[in-house]
């Protein structure tokens, strides 16, 4: 979650010079007397204490001398200092945002525990700013059109998608990868693992969002589970963070575990088989390209081997009963949910049928 930034600020904020008077009235002091003893001009001193000009390392270290004060106070206050003064100037900067605001789904944001509440529309733009990883509102749009997202925005404007939805369901999942730490990428590594994911169908673990982290994490892949926002409509999306370092987004817009592993699969597809600069994003109703089709198949391949499946359909159809299939999925080492949905998925049998061997997954 991103954190609140509090903008109650005090309507003053005293400069360091303020402090540099003090100490020279406490010490009987003059500004001339200080500027003879630290080699600066006496406008320089007047300058610092009426806080036109910063306090330097140099003249710091000076002061330090002069005065018995450490460097770093000095150098402390003036940090302070500046660092209000630059969050003036975004405080007035952000006044001109306020009205883009509405164009982002907040409270949703909220609600999902991406965001903080808040009652101060200001800390909500900064928060909103840290979230996006931009200084600007502007910039993140320029963002979303010249770079990755734009792909993805391709791809999704003839489906209905919402491209503002998509592009902040991806940036939570560019954050949430952020934190899991990985391997470096390994082919070789990632396609032995995925032997692990698949027979953890089977026997669908409690905590299997975990589980399939930290299996993925030794090879290099960071897989992130994140809610869809409202109209985002997309169930997975793969790329890369970095060179070592893949990541398989998913969404979990479908309740049952064959849409699941099959989107995983399939997103894993890409990581394999696509290249390290395309962003694949999987859109309900999406058109697919060649790259999609063959994330499809890779899929489809890797769950139900096709010459196991063949055999299946030929000696078993078109009468597909429950322990047939329960039989049959158990022989493959798969959930017999995701039997039914391939069967589905080909029209051996209607959408209606069998959805009783199909486990339901909570969303994340």
């Amino acid at each position: 979650m991103v954190k609140e930034f509090p903008y109650l600020m005090p309507d003053v904020v005293f400069p360091p010079g303020e402090t540099l008077l003090e100490s020279l009235e406490c010490k009987g002091m003059t500004q001339v007397e200080l500027a003879k003893r630290t080699g600066v001009t006496t406008k320089h001193i007047s300058e610092i204490v009426k806080g036109k000009i910063a306090i330097s390392p140099n003249t710091a270290l000076k002061l330090e001398s002069a005065l018995g004060v450490p460097a770093s106070m000095w150098m402390a206050l003036e940090q302070q200092y500046q660092e209000h003064l630059a969050r003036q100037r975004e405080y007035e900067q952000l006044k001109t945002q306020k009205k883009l605001l509405k164009r982002y789904p907040i409270k949703e944001m909220i609600q999902l525990g991406w965001l903080e509440a808040t009652e101060d529309e200001y800390a909500s733009l900064k928060q909103l700013h840290v979230f996006l990883g931009t200084a600007s509102l502007e910039l993140w749009d320029a963002m979303c059109s010249r770079q990755v997202y734009s792909t993805a925005f391709r791809q999704s404007s003839s489906f209905g998608a919402d491209q503002n939805a998509l592009a902040l369901w991806l940036r939570k999942g560019e954050i949430d990868a952020y934190s899991i730490e990985c391997q470096p990428y390994s082919e070789s590594s990632f396609r032995a693992v995925l032997a692990e994911v698949r027979n953890l169908t089977a026997h669908l673990p409690e905590d299997f969002v975990s589980c399939v982290q930290n299996i993925c994490a030794k090879a290099g892949v960071a897989v992130v589970f994140v809610p869809e926002l409202k109209g985002c409509r997309v169930s997975g999306a793969a790329r890369w963070q970095g060179s070592s370092k893949a990541i398989i987004q998913l969404s979990a817009r479908y309740k049952t575990d064959d849409h699941l592993w099959f989107s995983f699969f399939h997103e894993a597809g890409h990581v394999l088989l696509h290249s390290k600069k395309t962003l694949h994003v999987e859109i309900e109703r999406n058109a697919k390209t060649k790259d999609e089709r063959e994330a499809d198949k890779f899929a489809s391949d890797y769950l139900i081997p096709p010459t196991a499946y063949s055999e299946f359909i030929r000696e078993t159809g078109p009468h597909f009963s429950a322990d047939s299939v329960t039989a049959f999925a158990a022989k493959i080492g798969i959930a017999p949910g995701i039997v039914v949905g391939r069967l589905q998925h080909d029209c051996y049998i209607p959408y209606a049928n069998l959805n009783g061997l199909k486990e339901k997954v909570a969303r994340t």
